[in-house]
């Protein structure tokens, strides 16, 4: 007979909540779960102490999903207990759930590669390392400053780096096998909110209505990015085919302002501080800034793959605390002159330090001869809104990028993690919001992600 661990006698003779299920069962009635671990004995497996945990998390998953009795034993019964895990894993993102399960253990991994494109979308990310917060955790990271967003994909599937910081599309993207292998990723935290801007080559200072714009060429940083999305937007919303009209160009961050001063394009949409770098450089200026697009969207996101989290459970669970308490740090205005002090070395950013400061504290030079005060130009908010991955996956589908049926809520509810960012929001002690599918505006018209087929048909210019 193999060693299956029971919990239900125990916590009934004491009196306490189920283990299983939380539930305070009566004396004489039967062992509720006997079902679950029937079927649990069957797998032949020794369970161990994770084992017990994992199996604990799924137990209560299936038993949510089917609190009926009978209705779920003969689902168990009809399906096989590897198949049930697999078909509820396939709608819940249950490695996440487990580590939670699991998160107070001995680290099982220290020493970590994080990757990182320099812009200041990834301040959270960088300014922990110098500031101590991962070694609060227990962590060693080695930040890993990688050249464009490609590499990143690539190194993350090739398990070269164990976490990133990612445009926020990109683990959607990536968990579908767009533009590259299939492999399962998940959002952790939004790294950064808003902090992009349309910018322009100063000769097209006096061309400041879209419609002039047929044949620019644009630069974005990569295709699966919230720049892409946001471009394309604003230009359809001013009656430009974005794939006929303009040319767009994927091009590295890093080399924006050196295409601009080459006449190479006319302008991009990017990250900072590359916007502000290019009115340092007195090659370009800021047309609009990302949040008059859309206030509050999310841009940079903090990730891993499935299979980290999987088998590192309680690292992952120090590195989420980690950034979290970055983030918060990060939100504070008052300390955005320090945070650019910080992040602006060789080894981060690599620009001088007022430029970064501009780009945190919002009061900018615009390029034209102005000084804006825009304290919002940039945050830091960390809650990874499934609306928000919803709103992505609908210009994916605008745009040709997926065909077909899309899953909007279920891709959604995979690969971004709000429900662990909850967990971990709440021992320390941050607000989280109990809904994920909050509304917003994109350029005054509002997006419903309860309704995302609608709001892609709604569109004029469209390639689905």
């Amino acid at each position: 007979m193999t060693n299956v661990y029971r919990p239900y006698d125990a916590y009934r003779r004491l009196g306490h909540a189920c283990g299983r299920c939380g539930v305070v069962h009566a004396s004489g009635e039967s062992d509720p779960h006997a079902a679950d671990d029937a079927a649990l004995e069957r797998t032949g497996a020794p369970i161990d102490a994770e084992q017990l945990s994992n199996d604990t998390v799924e137990t209560a998953l299936i038993r949510a999903l089917f609190p009926n009795d009978a209705q779920r034993r003969r689902f168990i019964r009809a399906v096989g207990l590897n198949t049930a895990r697999a078909a509820i894993a396939s709608v819940l993102p249950i490695g996440a759930m487990q580590a939670m399960a699991q998160d107070k253990g001995k680290l099982e991994k220290t020493d970590l590669k994080v990757g990182f494109i320099p812009i200041t979308c990834a301040t959270p990310l960088i300014m922990a390392e110098p500031l101590g917060f991962y070694k609060r955790q227990g962590l060693t990271v080695s930040l890993q400053k990688t050249a464009g967003w490609a590499l990143i994909r690539d190194r993350m599937i090739n398990k070269e780096y164990d976490a990133s910081h990612f445009l926020s599309p990109m683990p959607v993207a990536i968990s579908m096998g767009l533009g590259s292998v299939a492999a399962p990723m998940r959002v952790a935290t939004i790294q950064n909110i808003n902090g992009q801007a349309i910018t322009l080559s100063l000769k097209h200072k006096d061309k400041r209505d879209p419609k002039t714009w047929k044949g620019f060429k644009f630069a974005i940083p990569f295709e699966y990015s919230i720049h892409n999305f946001l471009l394309r937007y604003y230009l359809a919303e001013n009656g430009l085919d974005p794939d006929k009209d303009v040319q767009l160009r994927v091009t590295p961050p890093a080399e924006m302002v050196a295409n601009l001063r080459a006449g190479n394009i006319d302008g991009f949409l990017g990250p900072d501080p590359f916007n502000q770098r290019a009115v340092f450089d007195e090659v370009g200026f800021i047309h609009v800034l990302s949040k008059d697009i859309w206030d509050g969207h999310p841009c940079c996101a903090f990730g891993t793959s499935e299979a980290f989290i999987k088998e590192n459970p309680n690292t992952f669970a120090a590195l989420y605390r980690a950034v979290l308490e970055s983030a918060a740090m990060a939100r504070d205005p008052k300390n955005r002159p320090l945070i650019a002090r910080v992040i602006s070395p060789a080894a981060y950013l690599n620009q001088p330090e007022v430029i970064v400061e501009q780009v945190l504290t919002g009061r900018f030079a615009d390029g034209l001869g102005g000084v804006k005060n825009v304290p919002d130009r940039t945050d830091f908010d960390p809650i990874p809104w499934y609306s928000m991955a919803v709103w992505m996956l609908t210009q994916m589908k605008r745009w040709g990028y997926v065909k077909g049926d899309v899953a909007y809520k279920d891709i959604a509810e995979q690969v971004f993690l709000l429900t662990d960012a909850r967990k971990r929001m709440k021992e320390l002690d941050q607000k989280a919001p109990d809904n994920g599918y909050r509304k917003f505006k994109v350029m005054g018209k509002e997006f419903d992600p309860a309704q995302p087929k609608q709001y892609v048909d709604s569109f004029a210019i469209k390639r689905s």
